[in-house]
């Protein structure tokens, strides 16, 4: 760890202390104690806006955690908020939300056909987050530049990950399964949370924090891989099930060893449903990759001694400046804008 180098500005050490504050209202393991406790050690600003923000919160959970950390007498409760992630950092979030994107909607055509009359499409703009309800009461949340097609018969619900990532809270149908197409695969749930991510026609990720999902080829035909999903409890080898803290990775189309991750690597990969992205020890050059798909700003580096510094800490998702800000104070690193979409990083001269 002594090679990661944190960047932070002041609002990203509030959001930091926002989610120490949640995590402390979930409860902490003896680890994520630990952790606080050396984050907090790192700088005085760690200590105060922790205590700022707490003295906001009403929760005995999150008051008990602190008294064990330092004086309770320092926490003093101005009034309460609801304890949750969400509301924990709204001040910092930014979900859009936009029924406009749902085009044509129309319930009845996807119900009452064994093949669906129409078909709809649901997307986002590059920087937009969208948040819709299925008529079977499924949520969809889509990430930045995604788009999904949506194709219900009376016998089960299909759709197909066009591009981006999106997550999913299936409403529970044993009747009708609930399958995702993305490139050659398909992940299929009876009622669940999973959350899936297309970086290309070949490589994915699925990510599950509720009940099962089956992958399986999209070539397969949907009866049949209902089917198989109906018989996974008396032969649970038929084919690869990922359940909760869980994730699987496809790559060049081929499905690498089911990987059971913490309750931080969740965080960390699904911290877009909360406006947030949040780097661990990745090299600068993959984490500016990854704040691209959140913006039409594209990074261009002159020193490989940039693209291979190892960073971590969190990023409001689409706060370029804030970013730009965060290099410059932490690493002295120089930018400059060379066209309105290209963004050049340089080391000060000798």
């Amino acid at each position: 760890m002594s090679k990661i180098s944190q960047f932070n500005t002041q609002a990203q050490i509030q959001e930091q202390a926002s989610l120490w504050i949640s995590r402390m209202d979930r409860g902490l393991s003896q680890r994520e104690r630990q952790e606080l406790i050396a984050w907090i050690n790192q700088n005085r600003k760690h200590h105060e806006s922790l205590l700022s923000l707490a003295s906001l919160w009403d929760d005995l959970s999150v008051l008990n955690e602190l008294s064990g950390i330092f004086p309770l007498e320092k926490v003093h409760k101005k009034h309460s908020i609801m304890p949750s992630l969400a509301m924990a950092a709204s001040m910092i979030l930014a979900v859009v939300t936009s029924s406009s994107l749902l085009l044509g909607f129309n319930p009845s055509t996807l119900f009452n056909q064994e093949t669906a009359s129409s078909i709809q499409y649901y997307q986002t703009e590059i920087g937009e987050q969208a948040t819709f309800s299925m008529p079977d009461g499924t949520s969809m949340q889509l990430n930045t530049n995604s788009r999904i097609e949506v194709a219900y018969t009376a016998n089960h619900r299909k759709l197909t990950l066009l591009k981006g990532e999106a997550r999913f809270d299936v409403a529970k149908d044993k009747t009708r399964p609930f399958t995702v197409v993305s490139g050659t695969q398909s992940f299929t749930a009876l009622g669940t949370i999973f959350n899936i991510q297309k970086n290309n026609e070949q490589n994915m990720e699925l990510v599950v924090t509720e009940g099962k999902v089956l992958i399986s080829k999209s070539s397969d035909l949907l009866k049949d891989v209902a089917d198989n999903f109906k018989q996974l409890t008396t032969h649970p080898l038929l084919a690869s099930i990922v359940t909760s803290g869980q994730k699987a990775v496809i790559e060049n189309n081929h499905a690498m060893p089911i990987q059971k991750i913490s309750l931080d690597q969740v965080q960390r990969d699904l911290a877009w449903q909360q406006g947030m992205l949040i780097f661990d020890g990745e090299p600068l050059a993959k984490a500016l990759k990854e704040v691209s798909r959140y913006t039409k700003t594209h990074f261009e580096i002159s020193d490989k001694k940039i693209a291979n510094l190892k960073v971590a800490g969190y990023f409001k998702a689409g706060d370029i400046d804030g970013l730009l800000e965060s290099l410059n104070f932490n690493f002295h690193i120089n930018y400059q804008k060379t066209s309105e979409n290209i963004i050049k990083l340089s080391l000060p001269k000798a």
